[in-house]
């Protein structure tokens, strides 16, 4: 992936070595939190918001991590604040990036690195901590820049659906419905999200030549990888279907690469398809 050449985000907070920073008392209700953070499916919008924690101001570091996940935020604000406006109306408020270690408070609660990166709508920020890429290379299988590019797509497209508000549609009817049907609105909404990457990836491409051969496969393998299916299997031995969040191995790699071939964000409607 050629990123190297590429802007920088000013958008990314630095607080890797900082720990949490508690509110509220912190300690047993942080803890609560992010147990139900889990339980819930991982939707930051079904947990108990508290209060937002302050802005951090500092800048990422020059390791080639940081710059690195700098670079890839930077040209998804690129790609989004040109597509955003022709699709959804209005203009693209950009995200920001915190990198943490270990755990982090955002406004949506506690979180672990064990929980993956996320994304916080109640304060627009995507959190990741930077030895989730260990393990997408290391218990994963997923290797590549390519591959640690997407997550941070996927997580930027879960930013677009919270600015266009489907994000809030599908908590409204997640709360109204419950059991199978909220879990199948909430596949709906991460393969929508894989979408949205796969838009990301064909602009980096096409307008800007970031891929190189074997990147479109580290990204698909990637997707592959953290499917609820291959989690289940490899977890319990066992899939159930209708307790899937996020989809299946095939279906995540479908819709990224839907809105890979597509560069069109009206290919990733998934709400209006009988089949995903």
């Amino acid at each position: 992936m050629r990123w190297q050449q590429g802007r920088r985000s000013t958008n990314v907070e630095d607080r890797r070595g900082m720990g949490p920073m508690l509110l509220g008392g912190g300690g047993i209700g942080a803890v609560i939190i992010a147990v139900l953070f889990v339980l819930l499916g991982g939707d930051p919008n079904a947990v108990i918001p508290t209060e937002q924690p302050a802005a951090s101001t500092t800048a990422p570091a020059n390791d080639e991590m940081s710059q690195f996940v700098s670079a890839v935020l930077a040209d998804t604000e690129d790609t989004w604040r040109q597509l955003y406006p022709r699709n959804f109306g209005g203009d693209y408020t950009e995200p920001r990036l915190v990198l943490f270690t270990g755990a982090a408070q955002s406004a949506c609660g506690f979180a672990q690195a064990a929980m993956g990166p996320f994304y916080c709508p109640l304060d627009q920020k995507v959190y990741i901590d930077l030895s989730f890429y260990e393990d997408l290379r290391n218990r994963f299988s997923a290797e590549g820049d390519f591959a640690q590019a997407y997550v941070i797509a996927h997580e930027v497209g879960h930013h677009v659906q919270t600015l266009a508000g489907i994000s809030q549609e599908v908590h409204d009817l997640r709360a109204r419905t419950g059991g199978r049907q909220a879990n199948e609105l909430s596949v709906r909404q991460e393969l929508q999200a894989d979408c949205f990457a796969g838009v990301w990836a064909n602009h980096a491409d096409r307008t800007r030549a970031m891929l190189e051969p074997g990147d479109l496969d580290e990204a698909l393998n990637a997707a592959s990888a953290i499917g609820d299916d291959r989690l289940q299997r490899s977890q319990q031995g066992y899939v159930t279907p209708d307790s899937f969040t996020h989809g299946s191995s095939a279906q995540r790699v479908e819709w990224f690469q839907r809105g890979f071939r597509s560069g069109d964000v009206k290919s990733c409607n998934t709400f209006e398809t009988s089949s995903l």
